[in-house]
């Protein structure tokens, strides 16, 4: 923990050989984030978890633009938020005309009953998040955490400075509020 924190103040400080150290410290983690996040992905997803890793890794510890984590939570929420950003992108570019967005996929194997409800959509989400983020920042914020980064409740309190029991009564709201942002059952 100790490590991860120094190294991160060396990142920021312009030190290009503590990217290379970061990553062997890190990658564990990042790994098993980016295997959780695409386990909710549509069938058929391209991008692998390792994949992932390295184009978020790439982004959060570019030495050409230099970030600032306040602490090891903090950089793992700016790898949620990377890891986001790079599945949107990546939504968006196939439901494009180029890219077969008006094409429908067949999918060949069976489907499990319950599965295609566990599916989403990352553009609806994002869209949704946004929009959330504009009328409730926190509340935002710790979906961010909770869903993109896999934090406990402690854990994303921690990370926003405010209590457990505040954290848990906007996750309760957040998940409410997309619900029905998203055309779920009120």
């Amino acid at each position: 923990m100790i490590n991860v924190t120094r190294i991160l103040s060396e990142i920021e400080q312009g030190d290009p050989s503590a990217a290379e150290q970061l990553l062997p410290l890190v990658y564990d983690e990042l790994r098993k984030l980016a295997a959780a996040k695409l386990a909710n992905e549509k069938p058929g997803q391209t991008l692998r978890a390792t994949a992932l890793v390295h184009d978020a890794y790439i982004r959060l510890v570019d030495v050409e633009k230099t970030q600032h984590w306040n602490s090891r939570g903090h950089f793992f929420g700016a790898a949620a938020e990377a890891m986001r950003r790079i599945l949107v992108d990546q939504a968006r570019r196939k439901k494009t005309l180029k890219h077969g967005g008006s094409h429908q996929r067949a999918d060949l194997s069976i489907n499990h009953p319950g599965t295609e409800d566990r599916v989403l959509d990352l553009v609806a989400l994002d869209q949704a998040l946004e929009q959330m983020e504009a009328e409730r920042p926190r509340q935002a914020e710790l979906v961010k955490l909770r869903f993109f980064a896999g934090l406990s409740v402690d854990q994303a309190a921690e990370a926003l400075g405010v209590s457990p029991s505040t954290a848990d009564t906007d996750w309760s709201y957040a998940k409410a509020w997309l619900r029905l942002a998203l055309g779920g059952e009120k």
